[in-house]
């Protein structure tokens, strides 16, 4: 599944070359997690403004005749891909909508359609404010202080990894990024959260800081699907220490890595380097 890194990568392979484009046309393809939710001949003729992240999300605001005119909120699901590309390129099977604009064609291609793009008049209005507001902080947000962080883990009695994953208290750190920020901390990826110290809080929270940023600078992982807008893979997935590795040494230490589940998810853990 594509996560921050992941979309934030695919946002900076495309946002300057599609801003001051403008729409030509609009292409549908099998239905996606939700209906677009305007017709599409109400986009042709908008400008394209600087796409913008939250979250997973990626909004592109729409302007005609120089006045806002909405946005399109998207998200690439759990397969999904963003291509940015001159027009003419021969649609394919699991190519769901194309945004056709003076400077090329935006295309999303997601093979299990839970990706979605969805028009609003605003980011604060419906559809897409009800959506954006059960996201937690930015992870890079200066706001987000280790303080903070640690009275939101408080407030839960939740797993750390779980709480990581769900997203309301701090943005990015999916599967992956989870555990190898936990890693990182040195902590056990089932401590409860309102059991972990103020330091271990702040520690881990810098964890997750540097993971994503390492993540980002390598274009994100990629596992099976994920490419950015110019088609080129990620390279995180390299340099992991924890996750998949199963069995394997731990880089630390030398003891072999552990697989358990959590909610359904895979989690890797090394017992002799994460203390609850």
């Amino acid at each position: 599944m594509p996560e921050l890194p992941e979309v934030e990568v695919t946002r900076r392979s495309f946002a300057d070359r599609i801003a001051g484009a403008q729409v030509q046309s609009v292409r549908l393809g099998a239905p996606l997690r939700w209906p677009l939710g305007c017709p599409p001949r109400r986009l042709i003729g908008c400008r394209v403004g600087r796409t913008q992240r939250r979250g997973k999300y990626l909004w592109l605001p729409l302007q005609r005749d120089g006045l806002p005119a909405g946005g399109l909120l998207m998200h690439l699901g759990m397969s999904g891909s963003l291509a940015f590309g001159p027009a003419g390129a021969k649609v394919g099977k699991h190519d769901h909508f194309d945004l056709v604009t003076t400077r090329g064609v935006l295309r999303l291609t997601d093979p299990r359609r839970f990706g979605a793009v969805l028009w609003s008049s605003a980011l604060d209005a419906p559809p897409a404010a009800p959506l954006l507001a059960r996201l937690g902080a930015e992870p890079f947000d200066d706001a987000l202080t280790g303080e903070r962080f640690h009275a939101a883990l408080r407030r839960r009695r939740t797993t750390i990894k779980a709480a990581l994953l769900a997203g309301d208290i701090v943005v990015g750190a999916g599967n992956i990024y989870a555990c190898e920020a936990l890693f990182d901390a040195g902590i056990d990826p089932r401590t409860r959260c309102d059991r972990i110290s103020r330091a271990r809080a702040e520690r881990l929270l810098a964890s997750v800081r540097g993971t994503l940023a390492s993540a980002l600078a390598l274009g994100g992982s990629t596992l099976r699907d994920f490419r950015d807008a110019h088609g080129m893979d990620g390279r995180y997935q390299a340099q992991v220490r924890v996750y998949g590795r199963e069995g394997l040494p731990c880089a630390r230490c030398g003891h072999p890595v552990r697989r358990v589940v959590q909610a359904q998810r895979a989690t890797y853990f090394c017992r002799s380097c994460q203390k609850r």
